[in-house]
């Protein structure tokens, strides 16, 4: 349909605007300067062509990223109805010897997506799929509803810690996670992980919204409430500790070091602003928290961690809840996303997600909210992390991975939970001003500005 020499002038052409609008571009308010296609390698040459793409973003500042495109080509004329809907995927109109052809992201068309599980992992003969619509930082495809494959939009140097992190696990005989059958690499770097596929689980974020709306209508005590989640909670819990200490087998374990937390705390408040209009915390006692935290002398033990812990990131299956995306913090540079840290840094993300989840389910309510339901949300936020927690400290090995003090394991977790609901305020300041509410009431709380 057309040479290869051809069709990577016309994408290069056409990436800098694509990339642009993808959720997974990630570089933020960094300025765009260029786009240079590295690779093109043409993957199927029939109708419609498959074509997979490396290409390089260079911006005003900061490093370049790199970024995998695969690239799907069918004739202007022939209208599929899988593209309706999908003005985000659209590249743009390309000449080729057949003539006008579009260029898309071929992850939303069905038949290259079977095209490039071929391509990945041959050996498994599939024929139905479902791509995930979702946004995301990568994406997500199902096979047959027995086999998902994860591919990477914003490729590291190296391995991708998702895959790095699930591989090890699987070593040590942790269960809770879907191993890898097969991963695709290129010179050293993970393009794409294919797992099997949790077949029934239910999203640990929706399974708390439904408890929550439960809650919320009938208007009783959570213990009481026929969708009570402490009991989940508690497994869940447990499992957080059991994946602890099977981090701790497979990547080993360090003294912790206070010091180095807190300096990464006080660096990561000093990039958000304390005094925006409608925004403004002390950070004055957030940095007292954190020196407080640097002058303890037990802290418990560092070990690899999932990093961006929360109930988004869990499913529950009829053999229980399973752990995914251990790919850490996306806004972090990966070598820092690899770094040893304290098994609470994990904790705190999940206390974090209980509030989050009962103030959006709040947000449901819309004008209905009032003290009792405020109460109510309260409520089920603390009955979940009082069960998560007892859950977790009953894990077999746990205890010696913490500070053995009870009041030192209190302080480094409510620096962490501190630290991530700092990040956040951040990071809705930036995305989505009206939440930064939610953040907010947790810093205020934590450093003693509101009960």
């Amino acid at each position: 349909m057309i040479a290869e020499a051809a069709l990577a002038r016309g994408i290069g052409h056409l990436l800098p605007d694509f990339l642009l609008r993808q959720r997974w571009y990630g570089a933020g308010e960094r300025q765009l300067e260029g786009v240079k296609l590295v690779e093109l390698e043409i993957l199927r040459t029939d109708e419609p062509l498959l074509a997979w793409v490396l290409a390089e973003a260079r911006f005003a500042t900061g490093d370049p990223s790199t970024y995998q495109v695969l690239v799907g080509l069918r004739p202007l004329a022939a209208t599929e109805r899988f593209l309706e809907g999908k003005g985000r995927a659209f590249l743009g109109d390309l000449d080729t010897d057949a003539g006008p052809a579009l260029a898309y992201d071929a992850l939303v068309d069905p038949e290259l997506c079977l095209a490039l599980l071929r391509h990945v992992y041959p050996e498994d003969p599939v024929s139905l799929v479902r791509p995930l619509n979702l946004e995301q930082s990568n994406t997500s495809i199902v096979y047959d509803e027995r086999l998902i494959m994860k591919v990477f939009r914003r490729l590291n140097e190296g391995r991708n810690p998702d895959v790095e992190v699930t591989a090890a696990l699987a070593r040590v005989g942790f269960e809770h996670i879907s191993p890898p059958v097969v991963d695709w690499t290129y010179k050293g770097r993970d393009l794409a992980v294919v797992r099997e596929f949790l077949v029934g689980a239910s999203d640990g974020w929706q399974l708390a919204l439904t408890s929550l709306r439960d809650l919320y209508d009938r208007r009783l005590d959570p213990a009481q409430s026929g969708g009570d989640f402490a009991p989940e909670c508690r497994r869940l819990g447990e499992i957080t500790g059991a994946m602890h200490v099977a981090l701790a087998e497979a990547f080993g374990t360090a003294g912790g070091d206070p010091a180095a937390w807190a300096e990464a705390m006080h660096a990561h408040l000093a990039r958000v602003p304390s005094d925006t209009e409608g925004a403004t915390f002390d950070a004055v006692g957030v940095a007292e928290r954190y020196d407080a935290v640097a002058e303890l002398d037990d802290v418990g033990q560092a070990i690899r961690v999932h990093g961006d812990y929360h109930l988004g990131q869990t499913m529950r299956a009829d053999a229980g809840w399973f752990v995914l995306d251990f790919e850490g913090e996306p806004q972090l540079p990966v070598a820092e996303r690899r770094l040893p840290s304290s098994p609470l840094r994990d904790v705190a993300g999940m206390l974090r997600s209980f509030h989050y989840a009962a103030q959006s389910g709040l947000a449901e309510r819309a004008d209905e909210v009032d003290e009792e339901l405020l109460g109510l949300a309260r409520a089920w936020e603390d009955r979940a992390a009082g069960a998560f927690l007892r859950g977790y400290l009953q894990a077999d090995g746990v205890d010696a991975l913490l500070p053995a003090d009870p009041a030192a394991r209190t302080a480094v977790l409510d620096a962490f939970v501190l630290s991530k609901a700092v990040y956040e305020v951040g990071y809705e300041l930036a995305n989505r001003p009206d939440w930064a509410r939610i953040p907010l009431s947790a810093v205020d709380r934590l450093v003693g500005t509101s009960p």
